[in-house]
């Protein structure tokens, strides 16, 4: 499992010469424009471990999935071995009784040895024998998270680290808070949009699966060319999205048994510009996804529509989603075509590179899929 990179942290200022209060405007300047929770907590972690005697620490947050506290960024030196390795993969458990007692009470808790104290049970088998214990609440006072940083001996906590701590943690909370809530309303529009591209295929069955299948492909093909988080999230809710403006086209055209003629086709082609129009009704789309659904039928040689836009005039994101849009239209059955095989999809794409799709996502997308590995994938 991999953590939020520190590697980019700005070192710290020793907390003797400048002080609880600048140490503590130098983390909000860091966490405030952090672009997830995971990244908001690296600097504060860095912090720890630089200014206490703490060797590492570690930010765990609930997933409502599993009911479980998963990591979600660390810094220093962190415990090893299978147990090390369980709670990686499956978080810390609700019935964990630290969890269980950060649960119960807002405050800290200190132990300066783990070793006989129940609440710590489980720790001193990971090799922790002196560990900060600090919750994380939402506004609900929900346990939402939970900050740990440890010591691999018995260690008495000084006054001077339980302020720093106090201090640290209060602002914790408050950028927790705010980036939990974040995430929480991107999630809940995450369901209602797949909901929406799922609801599609409802009305138009022989895509069934198109949108969970075209959105998985997006993404790899997104990752592998250097996407960012926002950017593959745009990616992903554009997927979803697509072909929302179908809900306008009349089912005689839409259900269609064979190739539209040229009025129905003009008619099918108008779902683009509907689609847009919907989809700006929702103020949290990102003007990426709004792309991907005006976009993805252009053509990299300009002879696509509704814009006919060419080459790199095509917004990136539909570039990439396009390719994976044909790809899982002809490797499946649709009531005007059989199932094209694997190989003559590829082939069919790989002879469109320069045509059809961006010559650099045709490249990409034969490196991801190892069917494509007989073929050549320059550009």
């Amino acid at each position: 499992m991999s953590f939020p990179s520190t590697s980019a942290a700005a070192p710290f200022p020793d907390a003797q010469e400048t002080g609880v209060l600048e140490l503590t405007l130098q983390l909000t300047r860091l966490g405030l424009n952090a672009p997830d929770l995971g990244s908001a907590m690296v600097p504060v972690l860095d912090a720890l471990v630089s200014q206490t005697s703490a060797v590492g620490a570690g930010y765990f947050q609930l997933a409502d999935q599993t009911l479980a506290y998963h990591a979600r960024a660390a810094s220093g030196v962190m415990p090893e071995g299978p147990g090390m390795d369980a709670l990686l993969a499956h978080g810390l458990p609700r019935h964990l009784p630290l969890i269980m007692a950060l649960e119960a009470s807002p405050d800290i808790l200190y132990f300066p040895d783990t070793s006989g104290q129940p609440t710590a049970s489980g720790f001193p088998e990971l090799g922790v024998h002196a560990l900060i214990a600090a919750p994380i609440h939402d506004r609900n006072r929900r346990l939402v998270g939970a900050l740990l940083a440890h010591v691999f001996e018995p260690h008495d906590w000084s006054p001077s680290e339980h302020h720093l701590i106090d201090s640290v943690t209060g602002l914790l909370t408050l950028l927790a808070a705010r980036l939990d809530a974040e995430e929480r309303e991107h999630a809940a529009h995450e369901g209602a949009l797949r909901a929406m591209g799922l609801s599609l295929e409802a009305r138009d069955a022989e895509t069934h699966g198109h949108t969970d299948r075209v959105t998985a492909l997006a993404l790899r093909l997104g990752q592998h060319l250097g996407l960012e988080e926002g950017e593959l999230r745009a990616l992903r809710w554009g997927a979803y999205l697509h072909d929302i403006g179908k809900v306008a086209v009349p089912d005689s055209i839409l259900l269609h048994d064979g190739p539209l003629t040229p009025p129905m086709r003009a008619r099918m082609e108008l779902h683009v510009a509907d689609g847009v129009t919907l989809a700006q009704q929702l103020p949290f789309l990102p003007t990426t996804t709004l792309d991907v659904i005006a976009g993805h039928h252009e053509r990299w040689d300009g002879a696509g529509y509704p814009q006919r836009l060419c080459g790199e005039q095509i917004p990136l994101l539909a570039r990439i989603f396009a390719v994976c849009d044909v790809y899982d239209a002809l490797v499946n059955v649709r009531p005007y075509k059989r199932a094209w095989t694997v190989h003559e999809t590829l082939a069919h794409i790989q002879a469109s590179s320069g045509q059809h799709f961006d010559p650099q996502v045709v490249a990409a997308l034969l490196a991801v899929l190892p069917e494509a590995s007989h073929l050549s994938v320059s550009a």
